[in-house]
């Protein structure tokens, strides 16, 4: 495939493991594996991994800032999660999301959103079962052993790694404000990929 017409170099994909999934596989996340190496862990597929970043993107740049949502209970993700959060103006949960929060509105941390995208559908169960009595269209990243049972359209990808997870959101971040006229290029993004993907 012609790196060009890939969000980021295939290098800089490689780099940080965003194909390197877990030695558990679900029969849906079996289409986006490419091959299992000697020692069991299950490699995806980057093609497959950068359509599905580009689609996800495309769709939550059809929404403003205020209306998405993004949860992230993995700990290797809350830093990247507060990055985007900082970077782009949209809302974000990095930890814990408390059950109600998009459908009690006598909560005082009540929101209102019209899609959700989380770093995990396990850790972030919580919100997709909020999203689903809301019916607002649930993006996850999903790694090898994630069940997709609930996720309207699933990203797959490393989603464990803090590097892989920096990636995705610094990529996420720097399109979504392109698409809205914010910036022109990625050097205009005020947080540098360095920042996302730190240790």
């Amino acid at each position: 495939m012609a790196e060009q017409q890939l969000l980021v170099p295939l290098d800089t994909y490689l780099k940080v493991g965003v194909h390197i999934g877990t030695k558990f596989r679900t029969k849906y996340m079996e289409q986006f594996i490419y091959r299992i190496r000697p020692d069991g862990l299950a490699v995806l597929n980057v093609q497959k991994i950068d359509e599905r970043m580009n689609i996800a993107i495309k769709f939550l740049c059809n929404f403003n800032k205020e209306d998405i949502l993004i949860v992230g209970r993995r700990e290797n993700g809350i830093d990247a999660v507060k990055l985007f959060a900082k970077a782009t103006g949209i809302r974000c949960f990095a930890g814990r999301y408390p059950p109600g929060i998009m459908t009690n509105p006598n909560l005082e941390k009540f929101i209102e959103a019209k899609v959700l995208l989380v770093t995990d559908p396990w850790p972030d169960r919580n919100a997709i079962f909020d999203a689903i009595k809301m019916g607002i269209p649930v993006i996850a990243l999903c790694d090898t052993n994630n069940e997709s049972n609930f996720v309207d359209l699933v990203i797959p990808c490393n989603n464990k790694g803090k590097k892989s997870l920096g990636l995705f959101f610094w990529i996420f971040a720097k399109e979504f404000l392109k698409s809205k006229g914010i910036i022109k290029s990625d050097d205009e993004l005020p947080v540098k990929l360095e920042k996302f993907i730190e240790e």
